[in-house]
């Protein structure tokens, strides 16, 4: 009987039963939490200047309006449980490069070199790209989102009795942050540009694992724009600049995508190609028919 064998040399040596892969599944994630948790404690040892990196934005656009940049702590606990926000947040990034390595370790031994060598540029793409995508979030949409929240304070005006025209006393509206809710608003800004950002990531391995195609993706571009539209209200507050940033951001991530996969899809035919294995559409319709 004749048997379909794969070459020893593509299979990785460490195939294991079940109980082995628990231990090892264990074992990385033990690792994993530990660099999480020594990362944590380092966040926490510098929390403020963390803290103080994250209220730039703010604090810059209330200094172009001449007012101090000061937020305040509600309860008593707030600036407690601040420090360990930071801590989490922070641990999580400097943790995620030794997270990810556990991760690879643990999938590693279950795939073939070929593999291995299309899934670790996506491995080590996507803390790239969620980076790229927090570092937007700061520089250009924060900026922005901040200084459209601030323009609905108004300086007070007591009317007196020397002025002929008289519109009555107007209370004013000033910015008295939390410090927390400010700190929590502002990670939500991060971690979505940053998880937006992985869009050519997910699509172009998507392309690669032929789930989806350069085609599929291009004659669903009038609904991918309807979700982004529909994102970009999401994730921005309701000003018009900082939506359309945000949508011809993600609108180029995902023309790049296309193009990532039809390159994807042009070395596969060119491969198959080069083995006699490739079928023309024309072939592959007239072959189904007679089917």
């Amino acid at each position: 009987m004749a048997k379909n064998t794969v070459p020893e040399d593509q299979l990785d040596d460490s195939s294991a039963p079940l109980i082995e892969h628990l231990a090892e599944l264990r074992s990385r994630l033990i690792w994993s939490v530990l660099a999480f948790i020594v990362a944590m404690v380092l966040c926490y040892t510098v929390w403020k200047p963390i803290y103080n990196f994250l209220t730039e934005p703010i604090c810059h656009a209330l200094e172009t309006r001449g007012q101090n940049c000061q937020l305040q702590i509600i309860k008593l606990q707030e600036g407690f449980f601040t420090a360990i926000n930071i801590s989490f947040f922070g641990g999580f990034v400097l943790a995620f490069p030794v997270i990810g390595y556990q991760l690879w370790r643990f999938v590693a031994p279950g795939l073939y070199r070929s593999e291995k060598a299309a899934f670790l540029p996506f491995l080590l793409a996507s803390p790239v790209m969620f980076l790229i995508g927090s570092a937007f979030a700061y520089y250009v949409i924060l900026p922005m989102a901040y200084d459209f929240f601030l323009g609905f304070q108004q300086a007070p005006v007591v009317a007196t009795a020397d002025e002929v025209t008289t519109t009555g006393n107007v209370a004013g509206i000033a910015f008295q942050g939390s410090m927390q809710e400010y700190l929590n608003l502002t990670i939500k800004f991060l971690l979505a540009f940053g998880l937006s950002f992985q869009l050519p990531v997910a699509l172009t391995l998507l392309g690669k694992a032929g789930l989806v195609s350069s085609a599929g993706l291009a004659s669903v571009r009038r609904y991918a724009v309807v979700g982004i539209l529909i994102l970009a209200a999401v994730a921005t507050p309701p000003d018009v600049i900082s939506q359309i940033v945000l949508f011809v951001v993600i609108f180029a991530l995902y023309e790049v995508s296309i193009q990532l996969v039809r390159r994807i899809e042009k070395r596969r035919e060119a491969e198959l190609r080069a083995q006699g294995l490739w079928v023309e559409d024309e072939d592959k319709e007239t072959n189904e028919a007679a089917k």
